[in-house]
């Protein structure tokens, strides 16, 4: 029981955190100094120096070479797939549509580890994922601006964050029997070392060029807590909570995202609320909500 509280503990802390780096990552696009490749590639690296640091205290531990293979797939799909679609569709889109788009990651989640687990899908699973879906269409058709000063979602946006969840929800489904292998540590520096030799050959000209003389006191505190805290804690984090719940309750804590994305996007201005983007967000939730009771009935 203790270790499941813990696993609960860790997805939330993980989440939340993300929640800021949505308005994190919005300040930083907004700058227009930092392309979104450049800012992965910040995160990669940070991350393999912090847990290349960190295993020096643990120990020593070999990676099979079977593995590599699987912790590479994993690194594509949990990693840079994952970050570019988010870091190119924050750009375009308002804090709030990121992250109820982004709600439903548990739905793909559960579809995927249904595939992997066998487990049937019902028609109250359908009924909810075509609730969610169409209260992503409304968000797509309603991203107008409403208010003059408050930016627009572009359905792109939107559509890379579809693509966003998908990606991420694969690598919850396929990751867990790796991770279960090595320690958190281990594991997620070999993630981010892959990913990071990935993103270099496209970033190495844009890192040479940047304006770093530029960057406000501002804009290098969300870098620093876009490298350190929605890097490398919530990553360490959620693999924790990975090898303690299972994947699905895990990626149910992405609701905790649009709460915290909502409030601050609209405190600081980045946002408005308007009635469509609440319906919108209900039928999201609703749907969810639906899919989320007839697993729990079935399992």
């Amino acid at each position: 029981m203790r270790n499941v509280l813990c696993g609960h503990a860790t997805a939330f802390a993980s989440y939340l955190i993300f929640g800021f780096n949505i308005l994190a990552c919005k300040l930083i696009a907004q700058s227009g100094l930092v392309p979104p490749i450049c800012l992965f590639t910040f995160r990669a690296l940070g991350a393999v120096i912090l847990f290349s640091l960190l295993s020096l205290f643990l120990p020593k531990e070999r990676v099979e070479r079977k593995d590599l293979l699987r912790i590479f797939i994993a690194s594509m799909l949990g990693l840079f797939l994952t970050q570019i679609t988010f870091l190119v569709a924050i750009k375009i889109t308002t804090p709030f549509d990121v992250s109820v788009v982004a709600s439903l990651t548990p739905i793909f989640t559960m579809f995927f580890a249904a595939i992997y687990l066998k487990e049937p899908i019902t028609w109250k699973k359908a009924l909810g994922v075509a609730l969610s879906f169409t209260g992503v269409l409304w968000l797509i058709f309603n991203s107008v601006n409403v208010s003059s000063g408050v930016e627009t979602s572009s359905p792109l946006g939107i559509f890379l964050m579809v693509l966003n969840g998908l990606f991420f929800s694969i690598y919850l489904s396929i990751s867990k029997p790796v991770i279960g292998k090595y320690s958190v540590v281990t594991y997620m520096k070999w993630m981010f070392l892959f990913s990071l030799l990935v993103s270099l050959p496209f970033d190495l000209m844009d890192l040479a060029t940047l304006d770093y003389g530029g960057f406000s006191t501002s804009l290098v505190l969300s870098i620093l807590y876009v490298v350190i805290f929605a890097t490398f804690v919530a990553y360490l984090s959620i693999s924790f909570a990975q090898r303690l719940i299972r994947p699905t309750l895990v990626s149910l804590y992405s609701y905790v995202q649009p709460i915290v994305a909502a409030c601050l996007g609209v405190y600081w201005g980045m946002d408005v609320m308007t009635w469509q983007k609440v319906c919108a967000a209900l039928l999201v939730f609703v749907g969810v909500a639906v899919v989320n009771a007839s697993r729990s009935k079935a399992s």
